[in-house]
């Protein structure tokens, strides 16, 4: 896929979003956590201040990790790190992750333990919009970013699903106006029956048979009733809700994602984001644009003595435009210039499924680790938790990095006092018999046995030589008490 777009253009689209984004949440944050139907007539906070959101926060987090490391070989553990380093809040699911990270446990695993309630809930696909920016047209380039950020804090839940989803129709809005052909985009990267999926169908059921729209809401609100308020599932559905009965107009469509309460400023937020995509800097109307300006306030970030975040949405338009050649780079397949020259793309397919299905393909329970020469993904048969006596269960799935290079490697455990594991030391990384297989496989099943002294934090400390190769591949699997 080669595109190019025009710079000015590309540049507008970027613009729209963060705009859109900052009116929203501001719009929207005075009314956060209200669960009745609500009736605003438009801002409620003074002129030219717009109010601190994590929503976007966050996502300048992003921006200085990739403006500091590049987009090369970016992970979730790397994010982890800067979750840790630079943003201060521990509440929900914010906090569960960093505890667990600080626990010595990986994404995703950090965002599936002691997070029943809060993975399925809204921190993950509020912060989206920096991924479709740096993959404009590219939905399958997006997704696989937007999963490793929602992963860390949402493990793989209802929270990630919708991080997927959204981090698809933003994309794909650069080049495809019709809302429904990108919720229809959207839904193709995320399991058909997770509830994100379900929500958005109710919606779209309703909204075709000519319910109005605060039926709907209400019909939305019943079915997340037993998953509880602040979730995913509705207020994503929320802000589609508010495009669609708004029938994308900016304003019309904001005010009525807001009045379905709930998680207001992220609803409101994420339809300026995708309206501001669709129409550009350009189709926000002005009177909302003077009304904003152009500051960006923080309240989620270590600011520290070393401030590298832009103040400013201008500031935050131009860096991200830079990167998206740099980022679009390292997608196979995938490039995209930015010129003078006019806009010359293609619309995403919407038979697009299988990306989607690729993130989702793994157990709730894992983590990856680089080992140099390759990469492991450790997955344990349930939550890793053990007692005196008991065990617990591992695959460790191990690709080569060299396409049509087989190996040879040995595996050794160091255990706390009293630990065993059982399963091969040896083992050969095989190729396929097919193209697209000839990157070298190992995959092979452990049990972890506890003795009779469980600490709270056991540490198993895992080395994998390949033979003939000077890197060693280390890694730690936590098991808790």
């Amino acid at each position: 896929m080669n595109m190019n777009f025009n710079r000015a253009e590309l540049r507008d689209k970027i613009h729209g979003c963060w705009i859109g984004k900052n009116i929203g949440g501001t719009m929207g944050g005075p009314f956060e956590g209200k669960r009745e139907l609500l009736d605003i007539p438009g801002f409620t906070t003074p002129k030219g201040e717009p109010l601190p959101n994590d929503d976007l926060d966050l996502q300048l987090v992003w921006l200085r990790y990739l403006e500091e490391n590049g987009p090369f070989n970016m992970t979730a553990l790397d994010l982890g790190e800067y979750w840790i380093s630079f943003i201060v809040p521990h509440w929900a699911e914010y906090g569960i992750g960093k505890s667990n990270m600080r626990y010595g446990i990986q994404p995703p695993l950090c965002g599936a333990i002691n997070n029943d309630y809060w993975k399925n809930s809204n921190g993950a696909w509020i912060r989206t919009e920096i991924w479709a920016c740096l993959n404009p047209g590219n939905p399958d380039a997006a997704i696989k970013y937007a999963f490793k950020d929602a992963c860390i804090d949402h493990g793989i839940g209802e929270g990630t699903y919708a991080a997927v989803f959204v981090a698809a129709l933003e994309s794909a809005a650069f080049v495809e106006s019709d809302i429904r052909k990108l919720i229809d985009i959207g839904l193709t990267k995320i399991p058909e029956d997770c509830r994100m999926a379900k929500a958005i169908k109710l919606l779209l059921d309703n909204y075709d048979n000519g319910v109005d729209w605060v039926t709907t809401r209400n019909d939305l609100v019943k079915q997340s009733e037993d998953i509880g308020w602040f979730q995913a599932p509705a207020n994503v559905a929320f802000a589609i809700l508010g495009i669609l009965y708004g029938k994308g107009d900016f304003k019309k469509s904001m005010i009525t994602a807001i009045n379905c309460g709930d998680d207001t400023d992220c609803t409101a937020a994420t339809v300026g984001s995708i309206l501001g995509i669709i129409n550009g800097k350009g189709g926000i109307p002005e009177d909302w644009q003077e009304y904003i300006g152009d500051k960006i306030v923080t309240v989620s970030i270590n600011m520290g003595c070393d401030p590298r975040y832009p103040l400013t949405i201008t500031d935050l338009t131009d860096r991200v435009l830079k990167l998206v050649p740099v980022t679009a780079s390292t997608i196979r397949n995938y490039s995209v210039t930015v010129t003078d020259e006019p806009t010359d793309t293609e619309t995403p397919p919407l038979d697009g499924s299988l990306e989607g299905k690729r993130l989702f393909e793994r157990s709730e329970y894992s983590f990856d680790a680089d080992l140099g020469y390759g990469n492991a993904v450790i997955s344990y048969d349930r939550c890793p938790r053990i007692k005196l006596g008991e065990s617990i269960g591992v695959n460790i799935r191990i690709v080569g990095r060299f396409w049509g290079i087989p190996e040879n490697l040995s595996i050794r455990f160091i255990t706390p006092e009293g630990f065993r594991v059982d399963g091969p030391r040896s083992f050969h990384m095989e190729q396929g018999s097919q193209r697209n297989d000839y990157y070298p496989t190992a995959n092979n099943d452990y049990v972890i046995t506890a003795g009779e002294n469980v600490e709270a934090q056991n540490r198993i400390i895992v080395e994998v030589v390949c033979q003939g190769r000077p890197s060693v591949g280390l890694f730690e699997m936590i098991i808790l008490g």
